[in-house]
């Protein structure tokens, strides 16, 4: 009996006659927002006033009822826009465009229509090989929005993001110090004559940095930690005053810890975050202290971090309150929304006036690193070699 083949196993690419010159058209774009349904997921990709401004260039956005409410958004506020409401999960997804948070599930990938687009979050950590074979087999044309870049080489949607789950750090281990939620009764903010809160931040990314500028605001003392010389350097430029800093050397880290009142984790690695807070280290810590694991998305950096969520957010071990709840922005959904909203809309209208995604991604080098199927074909090296799969070069494909 034949074993079913991988749509990605004869691959080949056919010779197209050289194209002399690509004139720009503008297109009317129809784009589908279904509801998100994955767990703890309540953000939307649109608001209803970038809605608004999409519809009023002439394009069309068919919502699925309901896929705001999470963001506190009403199929009311969307129809006021301009946008078509429909109660019909299919017909959503039959849009030639599919625009989503969450990446679509195996089940929703059967319901899209051959050679549509979708735009959403990758999250390649949590795939399997069978979620491209599926895309692959619809012909579907896929781009992750935390790989598009902006004009500076940057990852927008991240750094936006990334910045919400630093600031909500720092309000989330204020809340939990407070004696209304068992905490030891500390609190922010510098009040005269009560020494400050201590707080640790191993990691100088964005995150990092956006936890600093909060706790710093608040009034507490920080230590931050990493061993990169030159993301301290810029958060010390960025703050614009000094602040301790230091390479992540245990002697050192574990005395900044035996003190601390809160300790912040926020640090990435290729494949996983690196453990760089031992048990051992978080059994040295002050009792009542709190520990937000904001790198729990890639496994965490403390030894001690288990996964938790936004109904259950909290545990104790050590004496040491832990809060390790992955994609912490979903906390805060109308924020997190109006911020990623903010990114998309002038993308969707400028895909609009390039006479579709196709022609963007001709003359947007950062809309084309986002790019990781185009009509079925693998075109993210990454992903190719970390599911093995065949991928092709996009350069070969659109020019």
């Amino acid at each position: 009996m034949d074993q079913p083949t991988s749509p990605f196993s004869k691959q080949q690419l056919l010779p197209q006659e050289e194209t002399l010159e690509i004139l720009k058209r503008k297109g009317e774009l129809f784009i589908g927002i279904p509801k998100e349904n994955q767990y703890q997921e309540k953000r939307i990709c649109l608001t209803p006033d970038a809605v608004n401004a999409i519809t009023a260039n002439g394009h069309r956005l068919l919502i699925e009822s309901g896929a705001g409410e999470g963001a506190f958004y009403s199929d009311l506020e969307y129809t006021n826009a301009g946008a078509e409401i429909t109660k019909d999960t299919k017909k959503v997804f039959s849009c030639p465009m599919v625009l989503k948070v969450e990446p679509p599930t195996l089940s929703e990938i059967k319901l899209l229509n051959p050679q549509s687009t979708v735009i959403s979050a990758l999250q390649i950590k949590t795939q399997s090989k069978k979620y491209f074979e599926e895309l692959a087999r619809k012909r579907v044309t896929a781009v992750a929005f935390e790989y598009i870049r902006d004009e500076d080489g940057k990852y927008p949607v991240v750094r936006s993001l990334s910045e919400i789950a630093g600031i909500s750090s720092v309000l989330i281990a204020s809340e939990i110090l407070a004696a209304t939620h068992d905490g030891n009764g500390l609190m922010f903010g510098n009040i005269s004559g009560v020494p400050p809160i201590e707080v640790v931040i191993i990691g100088a990314g964005t995150v990092g940095e956006f936890a600093a500028r909060s706790a710093i605001g608040l009034g507490a003392n920080i230590k931050l930690f990493d061993n990169s010389i030159t993301k301290l350097r810029n958060i010390q430029t960025s703050l614009k005053q000094t602040i301790y800093t230091s390479t992540v050397q245990p002697k050192n880290l574990l005395k900044a810890l035996k003190r601390c009142d809160v300790a912040i984790g926020a640090t990435r690695g290729k494949d996983r975050s690196p453990v760089v807070i031992s048990s051992t280290m978080v059994e040295n810590m002050r009792k009542g202290a709190v520990i937000i694991d904001v790198s729990i998305d890639m496994g965490g950096c403390f030894e001690t971090s288990e996964v938790t969520t936004h109904e259950k957010p909290t545990f104790e071990k050590f004496g040491v309150t832990h809060y390790a709840v992955p994609n912490i922005p979903s906390r805060y959904p109308k924020t997190a929304s109006i911020s990623i909203s903010n990114i998309f809309t002038p993308y969707l209208l400028k895909l609009g006036e390039d006479g579709g995604l196709e022609n963007s991604l001709r003359f947007d080098k950062g809309l084309r690193n986002g790019l990781y199927l185009y009509q079925g074909i693998l075109t993210n090296k990454s992903v190719g070699e970390w599911f093995d799969l065949q991928y092709s070069n996009i350069n070969f494909l659109i020019f």
